[in-house]
C-alpha cells in the first residue's frame, strides 16, 4: 500500500515504525550521541529513534533542535526517515540538513500506522510505503 503525502525532504528511509503522538521538542528532548528520547512524560521517553522510521505530529521548540536532528546524522542515531502530520520549519531543516528523507500531510492519521512494521519513506515522491500483509491494520 502506498500513501501519497507531501515530500519535503528528498531520499529513501526503511525502518521501524515509531509511532510519538505528540509533538518532539529535539532540544533537550533526545540525545543527539545515542538517539534515546529525553522529554520527562513524552510517550516515547527512553526509546531510541536510532534508524526507526519516526512518525509525529510536528516539532516543537528552539530553532537549536535543528542542529539536534543534524548532530544525530552525524553522530549514527538519526532516524531512517521522518513522517509529520505537518512540517514546521525546525524539523524541516534539521531532516534537510541531516539528510534524513521526511514526508508530511498523509492521508492516515499517525495513530493508525501499523507502529513497528517495517515501513518506506520516499522524501522525493512523498510518499509511504506499508507491507501489503499491514494494509488491513490501516
Amino acid at each position: 500500500m502506498i500513501i501519497q503525502g507531501r515530500g519535503i525532504s528528498r531520499g529513501i528511509g526503511k525502518g521501524p515504525l515509531l509511532i510519538g503522538p505528540d509533538p518532539i521538542s529535539f532540544l533537550s528532548g533526545v540525545d543527539p550521541e545515542t538517539g534515546i528520547v529525553l522529554e520527562p512524560g513524552h510517550p516515547l521517553e527512553g526509546k531510541d529513534i536510532t534508524g526507526s522510521v519516526l512518525a509525529f505530529e510536528y516539532g516543537k521548540g528552539s530553532t537549536v533542535g535543528s542542529y539536534i536532528l543534524y548532530a544525530l546524522s552525524r553522530n549514527g542515531h538519526a532516524p531512517a526517515a521522518i513522517i509529520n502530520q505537518e512540517a514546521e520549519t525546525i524539523i524541516v531543516v534539521g531532516a534537510i540538513m541531516g539528510k534524513i528523507p521526511m514526508i508530511d500531510r498523509i492521508k492516515t492519521p499517525l495513530t493508525s500506522l501499523p507502529s513497528g512494521t517495517i515501513v518506506e519513506v520516499d522524501g522525493t515522491a512523498g510518499t509511504l510505503t506499508i507491507p501489503d500483509e499491514k494494509v488491513n491494520q490501516v
